[in-house]
């Protein structure tokens, strides 16, 4: 069952089209990986599922984005309560320069969600794997972590907004090899309950984590498929040069 819908998408940073009609289904408690070179659209096309882009003057989009049958674009769509339901982990951990419990606390917070306020942030920290860490050290500043838990703590801060979609803008991009491990193994336990799409350069790790993935090239998705199928049978010529190492 597709969680979210993309129809013949198009994006322009002003005059320039940085996607063009790109159209996939993205299923419901999957993980759902984006792979292609720097400058190929792939971060573009992440942050137009919950519009980040938005934030950027002069960008527009043509085609059509539905969340659970919705176009996300319409005038009617609560812009706040749509970046609630689908969160966003950045490439670089950013926690607030505040304590643990603060940072897993803002965004319920904001949203006014305070009731048993501790058992959804003890919730959220369980949720990505962290409360055991932490669980002693909620007031310490969150900064005195190490850059895999921050990443974690990030991950928690998305999750005690109760989303239903996790995007992910190359979360490992920064960790160690041991840091990405864990937020690999971290990625498949959500995924029991959240829609995932990663945005990731390492094809090793789009092949390890995802169910299916997509290829973009120059703006365009030119190939999506089952993540089996795409790595060993692709069915498109740029696809094969791409993950044999011909170019990219």
């Amino acid at each position: 069952m597709a969680k979210i819908t993309v129809e013949h998408l198009d994006f322009y940073y002003g005059p320039k089209r940085a996607l063009s009609a790109v159209s996939m289904q993205i299923a419901e408690r999957e993980i759902t990986a984006l792979i292609g070179p720097s400058g190929c659209g792939k971060s573009t096309f992440l942050r137009c599922l919950n519009r980040m882009n938005d934030t950027i003057p002069g960008t527009r989009v043509e085609g059509a984005i539905k969340l659970d049958g919705q176009d996300i674009y319409t005038p009617s769509v609560d812009v706040a309560d749509l970046r609630r339901r689908v969160g966003l982990v950045f490439q670089k951990p950013n926690p607030f320069p505040q304590s643990v419990f603060d940072n897993v606390a803002f965004g319920p917070r904001v949203l006014g969600l305070t009731k048993n306020l501790a058992e959804r942030v003890e919730a959220s920290l369980r949720g990505a794997a962290l409360w055991e860490q932490v669980k002693t050290h909620l007031n310490d500043p969150a900064l005195n972590l190490s850059l895999g838990e921050q990443q974690r703590l990030c991950i928690a801060r998305v999750l005690a907004v109760e989303p239903e979609v996790i995007l992910m803008d190359e979360p490992c991009s920064a960790l160690d090899p041991a840091a990405t491990s864990k937020i690999e193994e971290l990625m498949r336990e959500l995924k029991e309950r959240y829609t995932i799409v990663i945005v990731t350069h390492n094809m090793q790790q789009a092949a390890r984590v995802s169910d299916r993935t997509g290829l973009f090239w120059l703006g365009e998705l030119v190939e999506f498929d089952r993540t089996a199928q795409l790595f060993t049978r692709p069915s498109n010529e740029t696809t094969e040069n791409y993950i044999t190492g011909r170019f990219g």
